[in-house]
């Protein structure tokens, strides 16, 4: 064999054994099956590795989970259950007298981090939020105790200009709102036949004091003559009054056998309205121009048309009272 021969020969056996050697080479590169040439075993190690990063990935998943769980409880919490809303069982409407001071009341429950307000809607104006006043007429105030739902509107002095819709608002979206209407009432006075009242000498004097518009009957009624109070035990006597409370109140002032000096001025003055005056005339004898006071003043024919009937009227009254009472 030439030397080139035997030369070729090894370039073979090299290049055979490089073959085999490149080729052991990527497959334990790439085979699983081979990585124990390297000695360590690469399945472990992947598997090992993998299963970290899942116990990982699932711890992390699971506090991300209780910390959402924990956040979405304190959430619930500062909101209240259904959110804030009104009482509506409570009174709607209220009236009260002139001069006096209204409280108008909203009840609201699970009010939050909310916020209530007080509406006129007579010109749309927003009288408070919250306890600030937000009007420049002092008679308004809101009231409102932390540890209650109750909310107070407050109005001083009122007026019967202050009649109307006024709304308790809380500030949701949309704004929720609690309708009271306000009725400011001032009671009317009258003496059927003033102001001038004129009555024959030796006649019953009868004064009918009519008082309307007034929420509630007056406790009492209170007559005058000429600004000193009626005495029913003065040696006079038959001076007397009865009053009827009804939703219209009715008092009668009678005083039997007129005589001058029972001439003047009579007040009637309810004690929860606004008194009202006449003047009473005495006639001396049957002359209607014989008079104390102002002459040539024409007798009023509601006086004697209507004196006897109303006094039998009262009278039946009081024998039908009398009587009742005996009985029982």
């Amino acid at each position: 064999m030439s030397f080139y021969s035997f030369n070729v020969l090894r370039m073979w056996k090299s290049a055979i054994l490089l073959f085999v050697f490149v080729g052991l080479g990527f497959t334990s590169k790439f085979d699983l099956y081979h990585d124990d040439l390297f000695g360590f075993d690469v399945d472990d190690i992947d598997a090992s590795n993998s299963n970290n990063l899942f116990d990982i990935d699932e711890t992390s998943t699971s506090v991300d989970n209780l910390q959402h769980d924990k956040q979405k409880q304190l959430d619930v919490q500062k909101q209240p259950i259904g959110g804030p809303d009104f009482d509506y069982s409570r009174f709607r409407n209220l009236t009260i007298l002139v001069d006096n001071t209204a409280y108008l009341k909203c009840y609201v429950k699970n009010i939050g981090n909310k916020t209530v307000s007080w509406v006129r809607h007579r010109n749309i104006n927003l009288l408070t939020v919250g306890t600030t006043s937000y009007t420049s007429d002092s008679r308004f105030q809101s009231i409102h105790d932390p540890d209650s739902e109750e909310w107070i509107l407050k109005i001083r002095y009122s007026q019967v200009r202050d009649s109307g819709f006024y709304e308790c608002q809380i500030s949701t979206t949309p704004p929720k709102g609690y309708a009271i209407y306000l009725t400011v009432v001032e009671p009317l006075t009258s003496i059927i036949g003033g102001p001038d009242v004129y009555v024959h000498s030796g006649s019953t004097i009868n004064l009918t004091c009519i008082v309307k518009n007034s929420p509630e009957s007056p406790f009492a009624m209170f007559w005058t003559h000429n600004n000193i109070e009626i005495n029913f035990d003065s040696e006079r006597g038959g001076v007397s009054v009865i009053t009827e409370k009804a939703d219209v109140t009715t008092s009668y002032l009678l005083i039997q056998r007129a005589r001058a000096s029972d001439s003047g001025q009579y007040t009637c003055s309810p004690s929860n309205a606004n008194s009202k005056s006449v003047n009473v005339h005495i006639l001396a004898g049957s002359n209607p121009e014989a008079m104390h006071g102002n002459a040539n003043v024409n007798l009023h024919p509601n006086v004697l048309h209507t004196a006897v009937p109303i006094t039998l009227f009262i009278l039946i009254r009081l024998i039908r009272n009398i009587y009742s009472s005996s009985i029982s």
